[in-house]
């Protein structure tokens, strides 16, 4: 049975890279970004998520590792 994306179910329609708490949410133990089999998320909103984790980490919001 497949997840429901969190994105589609909440009716988030832009991801903003400075909410660094949900974007914590659909990142690993080291920091990696889950899979969209592990986060139930779409395609669309996966491919968002994944820019927005990015600017975040270059903007120092988010870790590149754990320690």
């Amino acid at each position: 049975m497949k997840k429901a994306c969190y994105m589609c179910q909440k009716n988030i329609q832009q991801i903003d890279f400075k909410d660094a708490e949900l974007l914590r949410h659909f990142l690993t133990m080291q920091a990696k970004i889950a899979s969209a089999k592990r986060s139930g998320n779409c395609r669309r909103h996966q491919r968002e998520l994944s820019h927005a984790i990015k600017r975040a980490r270059f903007m120092a919001l988010l870790p590149y590792t754990t320690r």
